[in-house]
């Protein structure tokens, strides 16, 4: 079944339910950035695979919005499909809301699937309908009619970490949690979010690829802890230890009646941008709601001292397998065949021989010469290509240690490449460099700092249309609320920058049909001097990779520029140097050399 004859599955169902517009976005019932197999519904109707996306039919129309990340990369995968690609925060580009407006009939039925729509976008739908005379249906998913292969929910076993991984028990994290709640008046605290929860139960699975999380939901009132999760996932010993702290485990499809079974008049906490339509409309109409951000998502953001040596750790080893795979592509490059698939095969192969590492932290993007310019780009066996001297390759990939999440951007030179491409390189460098090397004061946010990387780019009238860093969690997802560093559209709330949080700083420059750049390191916030104008803030760079010297152009740099880059090469060597072979060391001497 090709992608035209599933709409056409899609609009039949849409015609027998009486629904004239029909919503699917990238999601799954927890309001995840990633989504296991089961979910990728938007994926499975419209053919686009990238993270991040909402699909919208009519019975003669079709539409995808998605974000600059992804714009190359949908108008490939949708030609022929007869979707047509939206470009979210283009001029002249219709929003979402404003197609529905256009094209909801008066009187007209706007359906989505309520379990995977959040609660914050399906009132968005409720209030265009009702301007119409319409209503919404959010009772069905239209698409499982389709889905005759549909892939089964995951079945893998839960497991716990050791307070030397998390720095901090389960029950003291409860007890953070239900301090909150009495500050708040809330009797009831309705959890959705995957990582909240594994953060909170010091809880970790694989329900979702490069997300180590359990498919759950949780409920905690002043003394217990209800966990809604598919009982098979725990161990005998997991339900003994969970019973100590007052966890207790139901099945996973249990939670809607658990919601409409709250007592009567309870408060009831949730956070109405990280739970469903449906669960939120389950909450007893005679309960009060208190909406709030999760507390959860600072907690989680702001790593304790355990965790920051460990992701230091984790980082040191992630270092080491990096640095030694880009010794080997440019050893190898022109010697042996070597392809985007294969070369990222290569360096999953150095970091698996890591101590500690578990799995990739999301999917790797390999792309060589042009395809750099996809920003999201993942090569297939049909778009994997060679790679020649002659072109820049870029790996953007990450890994799960049991020390923490990395996650490291590296753009290089394989043999010569144009004067153009250095110069995009030396400006992508210049703006990674002086971000991280930013003192603030505390209170500012990513939003704050966002131009100092920019504003290399922008005196030469170029942009790059993603953030320039997103937050990074400790073995969680590798996208992490609530700070990022965003000069517009921030989806969260305004967040200051605190100690022990962990961000990305990953300008680049993508000129379609020719290369892509992007460098990423990440950094650790860390306090700096205390004075009469109050406390000064500072970051740590965790990651240690040579920033490739052959696509570099010296005397573009600022000496100020070029101080910076020659401190960063030599804590490289210093870090990394002493876990390499001879050969590996006199070739990192080399790529650390001062200039």
């Amino acid at each position: 079944m090709n992608v035209s004859e599933r709409i056409a599955g899609l609009r039949g169902e849409m015609q027998r339910e009486g629904i004239d517009i029909y919503i699917v976005p990238t999601a799954d019932y927890h309001h995840s950035e990633y989504v296991g197999e089961y979910f990728k519904t938007r994926k499975f109707l419209t053919g686009f695979t990238g993270s991040a996306g909402t699909a919208v039919f009519t019975q003669n129309k079709a539409g995808l919005w998605t974000d600059g990340r992804y714009f190359l990369q949908a108008e490939e995968q949708l030609e022929g499909s007869g979707i047509r690609l939206y470009k979210m925060g283009e001029p002249g580009v219709d929003t979402m809301e404003e197609f529905l407006e256009k094209e909801l009939p008066e009187g007209g039925v706007i359906g989505f699937d309520g379990r995977v729509a959040g609660y914050t976008e399906g009132k968005k739908y409720e209030k265009i309908a009702r301007n119409k005379g319409g209503t919404v249906s959010t009772d069905r998913d239209l698409a499982d009619a389709v889905w005759e292969d549909r892939p089964a929910l995951p079945k893998d076993p839960a497991f716990l970490l050791d307070e030397q991984w998390t720095g901090e028990s389960r029950s003291s994290k409860l007890k953070r949690i239900r301090d909150k709640m009495k500050a708040m008046g809330a009797d009831f605290h309705l959890l959705s979010s995957l990582d909240d929860i594994a953060w909170l139960l010091n809880m970790r699975g694989n329900d979702i690829a490069y997300c180590p999380l359990v498919l759950s939901y949780a409920m905690i009132s002043e003394d217990h802890l209800d966990l809604f999760a598919d009982p098979d996932k725990f161990s005998a010993d997991i339900c003994e230890e969970f019973l100590r702290d007052g966890v207790r485990i139901h099945p996973y499809d249990e939670i809607r009646n658990a919601v409409k079974s709250v007592r009567e008049k309870a408060s009831v906490l949730v956070d109405p941008e990280r739970i469903s339509y449906t669960l939120y409309q389950d909450i007893p109409k005679t309960c009060r709601i208190i909406e709030a951000q999760n507390p959860t998502i600072l907690m989680k953001s702001m790593k304790n001292d355990t965790e920051a040596e460990n992701i230091r750790r984790a980082h040191l080893k992630d270092g080491i397998a990096h640095t030694r795979f880009m010794y080997w592509l440019k050893k190898n490059i022109g010697k042996i065949p070597i392809t985007e698939i294969s070369a990222a095969e290569k360096l999953e192969e150095f970091r698996r021989e890591q101590e500690g590492y578990l799995e990739a932290s999301f999917a790797p993007i390999s792309a060589y010469g042009q395809h750099g310019a996809v920003i999201h780009y993942s090569a297939t066996e049909e778009s994997n290509v060679p790679l020649q001297k002659g072109a820049l390759f870029l790996t953007d990939t990450g890994g799960h240690y049991l020390e923490g999440t990395t996650d490291i951007t590296r753009t290089v030179a394989l043999g010569d490449v144009t004067q153009e491409q250095k110069e995009h390189f030396t400006l992508v460098a210049r703006a990674m460099l002086r971000l991280a090397d930013t003192v603030f004061l505390h209170g500012c946010t990513g939003s704050n700092l966002d131009c100092i990387a920019r504003e290399v780019l922008w005196k030469e009238r170029i942009n790059f249309n993603h953030g320039t860093g997103h937050g990074v969690g400790y073995l969680l997802n590798v996208h992490e609320g609530p700070i990022n560093f965003r000069w517009k559209e921030s989806s969260y709330p305004v967040q200051s920058l605190e100690k022990n949080m962990v961000i990305s700083d990953e300008p680049g420059i993508y000129i379609g049909g020719s290369h892509g750049i992007r460098l990423e390191n990440l950094l650790l916030v860390q306090e700096d001097e205390m004075n009469e104008y109050g406390q000064f803030m500072k970051f740590e760079i965790l990651t240690y990779v040579p920033v490739d010297l052959d696509a570099l152009l010296p005397e573009r740099m600022t000496e100020d520029e070029r101080k910076l880059l020659n401190t960063y090469h030599r804590q490289v060597y210093e870090k990394i140097g002493p876990y390499l072979n001879e050969e590996e060391r006199q070739w990192l001497r080399e790529y650390t050399r001062p200039v």
